[in-house]
């Protein structure tokens, strides 16, 4: 090979390489504008928030009055994390305890009408959410849990658990028999074989439905309006209605944008947190 085609490997290796860093430098630039515009937008001084954010940056310097006005809506903005917090955090224990018990049962035992069960649990995503959210109310008016944080967790806990099933019964059917026959020879049984052998193969499956059930929970609207009654028990998708509508007409746009950065931050932190195990999580059982 002569020194002339080395050269012209390595500049066409070098113009590729510079394509695809430009690429990604550009795609990732695209999809975190909105993040930037909207953070810069919620740092505006008191007078400027009031007018729609363009442009978003601030003339008058950086300023939090946007957080303090968002913070005089309902019961304050706090009040309104701490609920969403509850709702999501308990929704992400309950829907990972139970699809992870439901997933190694449908993955490692043998009952009747397995495969029927299992339909049937699948097919409740084809039913759309709201046409049951009366029946839902009736229910939890029945079992004294309307208008209260544990009612609406326990919606969004079964309303995450078809997917979460079917995600957890992947992970473990991607996890070889033989690990688990070997584990059983030294004495593993059941709940320790789960806890201590089968659960840290799976981890990327766990992380995945805690994903899911954190986001779709934290950023969830309509359950929340319907079901909860008390000013002090709304979440923060509730709250952000009223701080979109404004007062009198009038929309403080600073404190809507501020507002979009509260609730964006956790769901970014959860995501950066547990995204090595995501991609691991949604194609566990697709490659034998």
């Amino acid at each position: 090979m002569t020194t002339d085609t080395k050269l012209a490997r390595r500049r066409r290796k070098f113009r590729g390489n510079l394509a695809f860093h430009a690429f990604g430098i550009g795609a990732a630039c695209f999809f975190l504008a909105p993040f930037v515009w909207t953070g810069l937008a919620s740092l505006r001084s008191g007078s400027e928030a009031q007018s729609p954010p363009l442009p978003p940056w601030p003339r008058n310097g950086i300023s939090f009055d946007t957080y303090a006005v968002l913070d005089t809506f309902g019961s304050g903005v706090w009040q309104h994390i701490i609920n969403s917090a509850v709702v999501a955090l308990g929704t992400v224990v309950l829907t990972v305890l139970v699809s992870l018990l439901a997933g190694y049962g449908f993955s490692r035992y043998r009952f009747p009408f397995k495969n029927v069960c299992f339909v049937l649990i699948i097919a409740t995503l084809m039913i759309p959410f709201q046409s049951i959210l009366t029946p839902l109310f009736i229910i939890l008016a029945k079992l004294g849990l309307n208008n209260s944080l544990v009612g609406l967790m326990l919606v969004y806990v079964t309303l995450q658990l078809p997917f979460s099933v079917f995600m957890m019964r992947n992970a473990f059917d991607a996890v070889p028999r033989e690990i688990e026959e070997a584990a059983r020879i030294d004495g593993a049984r059941d709940l320790k074989l789960l806890a201590r052998v089968l659960l840290p193969l799976v981890m990327p499956g766990v992380a995945t439905v805690a994903i899911f059930a954190f986001l779709n929970s934290w950023n969830e609207f309509l359950a929340a309006l319907i079901l909860l009654s008390d000013n002090d028990k709304y979440t923060l998708p509730v709250l952000m209605t009223a701080v979109r509508a404004g007062r009198l007409g009038a929309i403080n746009w600073g404190a809507v944008q501020a507002g979009v950065m509260v609730m964006t931050i956790p769901c970014l932190f959860v995501f950066l947190v547990l995204q090595r195990y995501y991609m691991r999580g949604l194609m566990a059982g697709a490659v034998k």
